[in-house]
């Protein structure tokens, strides 16, 4: 993970860094190698490590979180880091944790939030059947610019009759 999220481009895509002279900085490895060792401590929220099965490596994380159980919803955020990109890994890792959250955890709604000038993840949500809710408007200023978040969910009932493959 570490060469991950070194990369500029999933910095940048996740809203981790601000400037492009941000991306690239050394992540604290033992930060991460703390936290990364605690994920499956929590009881209110899943993180899973994405893995290329052909060459067996890391290639990105997805995580389910802000869990709410009252509302049986929570949240869903995606990284895949260079290797890892566009062959389909992303839309197959939503596919299986959004399946995994309808089906063996029960939950009504799974949202997610997308920066605007990341197209390739919107593609990728609406592939497995998220739906644009709204915007929410200059919500990031990265190398100056502002840039919308774009709103997205999926409910259990649409799940259902799709399982992850609306159209088909």
């Amino acid at each position: 993970m570490t060469q991950i999220l070194r990369d500029p481009e999933v910095g940048r895509l996740t809203g981790s860094f601000h400037t492009s002279e941000e991306a690239g900085e050394e992540p604290d490895v033992e930060l991460l190698q703390q936290w990364y060792s605690t994920r499956s401590e929590q009881n209110d929220r899943l993180d899973l490590a994405v893995v290329d099965h052909a060459s067996g490596q890391v290639v990105g994380e997805v995580v389910l979180n802000e869990w709410d159980p009252e509302d049986r919803a929570c949240n869903f955020r995606i990284l895949i880091g260079p290797a890892g990109r566009d062959r389909g890994l992303g839309t197959e890792a939503t596919r299986l944790v959004v399946g995994h959250a309808f089906e063996a955890l029960g939950l009504h709604r799974v949202s997610l939030e997308v920066f605007a000038f990341n197209p390739r993840a919107q593609r990728a949500y609406e592939k497995v059947g998220f739906v644009r809710e709204g915007v929410r408007r200059d919500a990031l200023r990265f190398d100056g610019e502002w840039v919308d978040s774009i709103l997205m969910s999926i409910l259990e009932d649409e799940w259902a009759d799709h399982r992850g493959r609306p159209g088909s």
